[in-house]
């Protein structure tokens, strides 16, 4: 045992050596927290079906059984060495050819996983290692599911990080938001997009829009936002990628193509994609400006689009704890996405059942209305609340204050009384 590399709350890893194995030889040992967790046992029933070189390879796994008493699940993995994508991307220039080779390998990764009826549904730079000469690994399956595997729970909102989620588990979730059971099946086409999301924040450094929100009587429906091209005065990529990146983002699932479509079409770009393919993404454009046709939105209509994904996943998106720690920069054995997936829990879940109920902030959550709250919210904590009809335990999305549920109620920007100059 070489040390701690990082723990959520729901595992940690250990850095690790075989017994009578070299310094050279090292392995993620991924621990589970709590006994017989089914996150654990679902992660490593996918991880064994793959083989990879994009992702990490699982080695072994089992249970251990202190003397207090309880199996808990563990995970043996491949060590990856490695910077997270983001961060890798803006520690040099980055040029289109290379963002075509990069997005072509998580793209093998996910047609290998998708080829074994799994998903991964966490697809996002954190989860995205790059190694030397711009080899990339897909990490963190702690998040995946595959065809036939045992059901876990039936709430939303589901696995994942709510900016790479799909206009089509948006639209679920909101059709279903008063349902106390709701199950979304993510389907290859979610990390297809998820991967567009990915390309589009590497490129221009914003996430793009997954739906709108329009009046509609009393209430608001969702639907397709309009597109907001990557190229600006400051963001060149090459055709390719803008068209490419473009098409993974498509409103309608079947026009994204799947992800070996996408990934012969990212490794064909790459080979054949002229000069511009190799300018520096961010700088001045190669050829003069193009007239922008991109328009704002007015202030209300984002506000309803972000309110939509954090009504239905504040507590998973907002309540994550992030406080991972790590040895090393640059160092990950499987930890990509640890703590993101690891909620803040206070008390382990009974029987296995993966639902923990979360305690009430302590102070409001971003972007949360403050009193006054109205006749039929609560003020709890500064920030202002619905009561659910949910018993606890109240799940990821939901808060638990003295023994019931409660909704975090957003705010709403006024709508723009003029259009910006």
């Amino acid at each position: 045992m070489r040390g701690l590399r990082g723990q959520g709350s729901y595992g940690a890893v250990y850095q690790v050596e075989p017994v009578g194995g070299g310094k050279d030889t090292l392995f993620a040992l991924k621990l589970a927290l709590y006994a017989g967790d089914p996150r654990f046992e679902r992660e490593g029933a996918l991880l064994s079906r793959l083989r990879h070189p994009n992702i990490p390879r699982l080695q072994a796994r089992g249970h251990w059984a202190p003397r207090e008493g309880g199996l808990f699940p563990y995970l043996v993995m491949e060590w990856v060495e490695g910077v997270s994508l983001y961060d890798w991307a803006s520690q040099q220039p980055l040029t289109s050819r290379q963002v075509l080779r990069l997005l072509a390998q998580v793209a093998r990764a996910l047609e290998a996983t998708h080829a074994v009826g799994g998903v991964h549904r966490d697809v996002k730079g954190g989860n995205l290692l790059v190694q030397a000469q711009g080899h990339v690994m897909l990490m963190d399956f702690g998040s995946g599911n595959y065809r036939g595997a045992p059901e876990l729970t039936r709430q939303l909102p589901p696995p994942g990080t709510p900016a790479y989620y799909s206009p089509e588990s948006l639209r679920f979730q909101w059709e279903h938001r008063h349902h106390a059971v709701a199950r979304y099946e993510a389907q290859p086409a979610d990390d297809v997009y998820a991967l567009g999301v990915t390309a589009y924040r590497l490129v221009t450094g914003r996430y793009p829009e997954a739906l709108d929100m329009e009046p509609e009587g009393e209430s608001f429906r969702p639907v397709p936002p309009q597109w907001v091209p990557l190229e600006s005065d400051t963001v060149n990529p090459c055709p390719e990628l803008s068209a490419l990146i473009q098409r993974m983002l498509a409103h309608e699932s079947s026009n994204r193509g799947s992800a070996r479509d996408i990934a012969r079409e990212l490794e064909q770009a790459a080979k054949t994609a002229r000069a511009p393919a190799d300018q520096p993404i961010h700088g001045p454009p190669v050829s003069p400006p193009r007239p922008s046709h991109r328009t704002r939105r007015p202030a209300w209509g984002l506000a309803l689009a972000v309110c939509l994904s954090l009504v239905m996943w504040a507590g998973h998106a907002l309540w994550k704890d992030r406080s991972i720690s790590t040895r090393s920069e640059g160092q990950n054995g499987g930890t990509a996405g640890l703590a993101d997936a690891g909620l803040e829990a206070s008390e382990p879940p009974a029987h296995g059942e993966p639902v923990i109920g979360r305690d009430m902030p302590k102070k409001p959550l971003p972007g949360q209305r403050r009193p006054p709250c109205g006749k039929s919210a609560f003020e709890i904590n500064g920030g202002c609340w619905s009561r659910s009809d949910t018993a606890p335990p109240c799940g990821d999305q939901l808060a638990e204050w003295k023994g019931e549920c409660y909704w975090p109620i957003l705010k709403f920007p006024l709508p723009a009384t003029s259009a910006p100059p």
